[in-house]
């Protein structure tokens, strides 16, 4: 019984089918070790930034496995992502202090402002949206961060502001 028909993989991007090409040499590689499979899904959200259904199908053809066994594997681990990250990750603060301080009302003013809700992107790919239980900047409260910068004592009038620095 084979895995995956073999087939070729359509609906990937130009970009997409460049990283395809460079992750094809390197499944090339490791394709036939015995528990190459999460190796193989790291690599590949490391060039993807998320891992699309046509990698994974491509992965679950080269290593003879089914395509739900990939799929478990994805969808088990926390670290990888069946979906695409935007090049700013926003996340919101939404413990104790932060969320008595305004926290919700920063989180929904994000949401209006990106048109996005929590662990999604916008469309463009410019921004994800999460949400964090504690930043451990309690006394700052409540508290925004946007990749690596903290903006503390946000009020959802700033959202706009903030989320307009970023390219």
């Amino acid at each position: 019984m084979q895995a995956v028909e073999e087939k070729e993989l359509i609906q990937l991007s130009e970009e997409e089918k460049e990283k395809l090409a460079e992750f094809e040499k390197w499944v090339d590689k490791y394709q036939d070790q015995p528990g190459a499979l999460i190796l193989l899904l790291h690599r590949a959200q490391q060039l993807f930034g998320y891992l699309p259904r046509q990698v994974q199908e491509y992965v679950a053809q080269k290593t003879n496995v089914f395509l739900s066994e990939v799929y478990g594997v994805a969808t088990f681990y926390s670290f990888f992502t069946l979906f695409p990250k935007g090049r700013h990750t926003v996340r919101v603060c939404l413990g104790t202090a932060c969320y008595v301080k305004g926290g919700k009302k920063i989180l929904a003013a994000i949401q209006k402002e990106l048109g996005v809700g929590v662990r999604e992107t916008t469309a463009d790919r410019r921004f994800s949206l999460e949400i964090n239980r504690c930043m451990g900047a309690c006394a700052l409260s409540p508290v925004l961060r946007v990749d690596e910068d903290i903006y503390a004592r946000v009020s959802a009038n700033k959202v706009a502001r903030i989320l307009a620095s970023y390219e």
